[in-house]
């Protein structure tokens, strides 16, 4: 029984081995968490329902997903721009494959503001600042965006460094819900399934809410394109 159990550990000890170790620069647990949850839902219905009639385990990612704080300058501009010039940045201290997230919250009324700066917005005047800043429009209608800048590290990460952009259309609502995930209890996606009244991304369950997230969208992209 114990050499079955040695035998099992030192198997998945390999496993983790071979797994291409990527580093996503973020301080958050939080973020890093929904992360790692969310590349493990992205395998398609198709993949799933193979593995399952093989009598296997549904696919999991082939990377071991860790996390690196790193103190980056706050860039302005495009977030495009803004998420490749970071990860430009980090992957010199990283030295190999780096992930890198920049998220925004773009009011149409405001033309895309406050965009890549919502982070800002959000720490000087909180949720009700969100929501008093379309005050004088009737359009609330809103879209979240979020993205993934990856390279794989060394001297050519300029030339290199790929981005996965994810939206998700909904509305700026009042604060309802969880309230500690970011600007979450103020945005109310418009596709949502099964549901009699919508819900902001913090009333929702977490699964419910990386099914459909700009995160979701962004990271699925990257999956296809680099992690299959």
């Amino acid at each position: 029984m114990n050499n079955a159990r040695a035998v099992s550990s030192s198997n998945e000890e390999k496993d983790q081995e071979a797994k291409k170790v990527v580093t996503f620069v973020t301080g958050n647990a939080k973020k890093l968490e929904e992360v790692k949850s969310i590349l493990k839902l992205a395998s398609t219905d198709e993949e799933e329902e193979e593995e399952d009639n093989k009598g296997g385990k549904k696919m999991m990612m082939k990377i071991n997903l860790i996390s690196r704080s790193i103190d980056l300058p706050e860039l302005q501009g495009d977030p495009i721009d803004i998420a490749k010039e970071k990860c430009l940045l980090a992957s010199r201290e990283i030295e190999g494959p780096t992930l890198v997230e920049d998220t925004s919250l773009c009011f149409n009324a405001l033309k895309g503001l406050p965009g890549p700066y919502v982070k800002w917005f959000l720490e000087k005047t909180g949720l009700d600042g969100l929501n008093n800043m379309l005050l004088a429009y009737e359009d609330k209608t809103a879209y979240a965006q979020c993205v993934f800048a990856y390279c794989e590290g060394g001297e050519k990460s300029a030339e290199e460094v790929e981005v996965f952009v994810g939206r998700t259309n909904g509305r700026i609502v009042k604060a309802r819900g969880k309230t500690e995930f970011g600007w979450d209890a103020v945005f109310e996606p418009d596709e949502q399934r099964d549901v009699d009244e919508k819900k902001t991304y913090g009333e929702m369950e977490k699964e419910e809410k990386n099914a459909i997230s700009h995160r979701f969208r962004a990271l699925e992209k990257l999956r296809e394109a680099k992690f299959r």
